[in-house]
Order: C-alpha cells, then structure tokens, then sequence
C-alpha cells in the first residue's frame, strides 16, 4: 500500500476478527455537507455544558492511564475499548504510541499537577520501550501491550516502525522536556529524530523528504506520506527551538517543502506519493493531510486545503456532524478528526470557523454523552461503526483515547505541532 496507513491502526484488529480488507476504488464521493456558520447550530447540545465535558474528558484518560501501571509508576492507556473491541471472547487492548503522545499532549496543555504526573508516567514507558527494544538504535514501534507493562516487562504488538509515530512520540517528548525540563525527555526525542533523519530521509527522488519508515522485518518504505512529512516538520523545528541546533530546521524545512509539493490546484492536499516515492497519490484523499498541513506548517496556503475539506470530506449520521476520513465514505462523523478539524478553523480564525468550530465540538459533546458504547466521558471514534477510512481498513464507534485528546486540545485550542510560548 502507497500513501499513509492510519497511525491508530484500527485495521490490526479488524484483520484479526474479520480477516477480509476491502479496497474502494478511487471514484470520489460526493461534495458532501458543508458546515455553515449558524446560530444555534448543534441545539442537542444545549444541556451539554462545554466545560463539564473537558473535565470528563479528562477523567476517561485518567482512568485509562491508572489501569495499567507497574510498580516504577510507568503506565499505559489501552487506546481502545467497548463496542468492537470488547466482546464476550475477545478484549483489544494494544496500546499506539500516536495515541499515547496525544494524551501527554492533551495533559499538558491543561497542566495541573496529576496531570503531569500522568503525562510522565506515559512518557517514562515511552523512554522505556525505547530503551528495551531488541535493535536498540533509539526507535520506538507502532503499539505495545500495556497489561506487559504493568507486569514490568516491554511486550511489541505492532512492531513496524513509521516515520509518523515516531514523530509523534517525539512531539510528546519534546513536549515533556519542555514541561518539566527534565533532559531524558529530550534525549529520548534526539534518538528519535536521529533515527529518523538516519533510516528515512530521501534527498534522491524528487519532492524530497521522508520516507514510511519500516516494516517489521526491516525493510524500507519507500512511499513518501504528507501526514507523516506533517509529523516531521513540526518535531524537527521544536527539536531545533529546544536544542539550539538549526541542522533540525533545515530538515524541517525539507519535510514541509513535500507537503507544499502535495497540494493540489483546487488547494487539497494529496495523500503523498505512490511506491516510487515521487509520483503523487491522488486518492483517497485523507483529512489529516489538509488539517495537519496548516496546524504542523501554519502556512496560510493549506486555508484552501480547510475549505476543500468544509465542501467535501462533511458528514452527518443522525444527531452528529463531523468530518469523514476520506472522500471514499462520508456516512459517519470520524470525532478524532473532528478535534483537529475544530482546532486547525480555530486557529484560522477565518469569517464564520467560530461558528464552525462550535458546530464540531458540540457534536462531540452529544456524542461524549449519548454515543453507542459511550460511557459518558470519553470520546467513540466514530458515530457508528464501519467507517472506511479508503486505505483499507475501517473505524468503529468505540471509545479511544486518541478521539478523546483531540478534543481536549481543539477544546483548549492547544496545538499538539507547536510549543507553547511559556
């Protein structure tokens, strides 16, 4: 597969229970529904009081991060639970490390003390999976089991290893140093990039960047994603901010010149490239592409790639309104893109994204409370179950520890791919 594969990695466990992945031809959907400035524009949520739900929000990730913990105070959240992947025979609980880092982040963007006690204890396993893993050459992998980490031992579920995780857990981090100003958070990030700078950077085949990182046998992914140029943008200019070494931003700079090198003439921004790592990937058509690119970049350009997303990627299904995946299902509200969508119009701050903004986070706060297989704190992934994503696996509306953060950012307007100023 070229392109991006979805960093939650959702297909695992489909693949596991169904063992059928469908492809969807590259036809894309219809323009969909735009999210107009509106009045009232979620009444549903009218009882839902917005900072009520910020504090549940934090109390799902709270309980998910003390649930597996060993005696050292290292802890790690399961990223999924309830609907799908909990049955009567069957309970998914792998953690990705892509959802570990938003959790830091979500943590310190609100900052009160347990809530950096529990982002430590997060980025400790971080250090510490980083530390056990049998290559030793500073990576991290794509999920680990956290009932192995609360018996003190590392235990791999998901042992490829792509530039995009690792440019999150770099992002998460970075994010701890500059928090607590404790420097094995900073060293942990420097092995990161370093792995990355080493094993992905390609200055060959034009647009230049970084590759997909590698496969679980060690081989190399050649395509070239934009989500993942995305990652790395933002995780080598906070490395060059916090180390004072500008080699950092110079390769930043590579890594956004390929997302510049996506977009398209009516202003989305493609998938990244096919095998051969330079020949665009015109579909599916991913939201993180348009959203990541201006929140990891804050270019003004990718303005045209949130319009393109507003008139094509909208979804309603009953009550909830929220972005989709891709242009290939526009059935069901994708909530974990909702949070990034409702961030990246907040900080664009545009004629009518206010209104915008509190269409997808009220959404969301419906969804916190009346979602199928909800518990009332935490965010579903999706508004039903069998979003397909268009690369080939399909999102379910269980709770997610990724969905959740993301709100908390889009709710604090906190963004993941920048430091704060203080």
């Amino acid at each position: 597969m070229s392109g991006s594969p979805r960093r939650s990695a959702s297909w695992i466990a489909a693949a596991a229970l169904a063992a059928v992945v469908v492809f969807v031809g590259a036809t894309p959907a219809g323009a969909g529904v735009i999210v107009s400035p509106a009045g009232d524009p979620m009444p549903e949520a009218s009882e839902v009081n917005a900072a009520q739900s910020v504090a549940l929000a934090y109390e799902f990730l709270d309980e998910r991060v003390d649930e597996f913990c060993d005696d050292a105070g290292r802890c790690l959240p399961r990223s999924y639970e309830g609907g799908f992947f909990t049955t009567s025979s069957w309970d998914f609980t792998p953690s990705f490390v892509y959802d570990d880092a938003l959790v830091i982040i979500a943590y310190a963007a609100r900052g009160l003390p347990e809530d950096i006690r529990r982002a430590k204890s997060i980025g400790d396993t971080l250090l510490f999976v980083q530390a056990s893993d049998p290559l030793g050459d500073g990576r991290t992998r794509a999920s680990y089991e956290p009932h192995g980490v609360r018996d003190g031992r590392m235990e791999i579920t998901g042992p490829g290893t792509f530039t995009g995780n690792q440019s999150w857990v770099g992002l998460a981090l970075a994010r701890l140093f500059h928090v607590t100003g404790e420097e094995k958070y900073l060293d942990g990030a420097v092995q990161i990039a370093e792995w990355i700078q080493t094993n992905t950077a390609d200055m060959s085949r034009a647009p230049y960047g970084y590759t997909g990182g590698q496969t679980e046998d060690g081989a190399a992914l050649e395509w070239k994603s934009t989500e993942h140029n995305s990652d790395v943008a933002a995780f080598f200019s906070q490395l060059a901010q916090l180390t004072g070494d500008q080699a950092w931003a110079a390769r930043a700079a590579v890594a956004a010149d390929f997302v510049a090198a996506m977009q398209s003439a009516d202003g989305h921004v493609n998938t990244g490239t096919l095998l051969d790592g330079a020949t665009p990937n015109t579909r599916p058509i991913p939201l993180d592409a348009q959203t990541w690119s201006a929140l990891a970049t804050g270019d003004e350009r990718y303005g045209a790639a949130l319009d393109w997303t507003l008139a094509n990627l909208m979804a309603t299904d009953g009550p909830y309104t929220g972005p989709s995946i891709s242009e290939v299902d526009v059935s069901k509200a994708w909530f974990e893109g909702s949070g990034h969508l409702a961030l990246a119009l907040q900080l664009r701050d545009g004629e009518g994204d206010a209104d915008r903004v509190e269409t997808l986070l009220s959404s969301i706060r419906v969804a916190q409370r009346d979602a199928p297989n909800g518990d009332g704190k935490g965010i579903v992934a999706t508004s039903s179950d069998g979003l397909e994503s268009g690369f080939g696996d399909y999102y379910y509306a269980s709770l997610h520890t990724g969905a959740t953060a993301w709100y908390l950012l889009a709710a604090t307007g906190e963004n993941p791919f920048r430091l704060p100023a203080s």
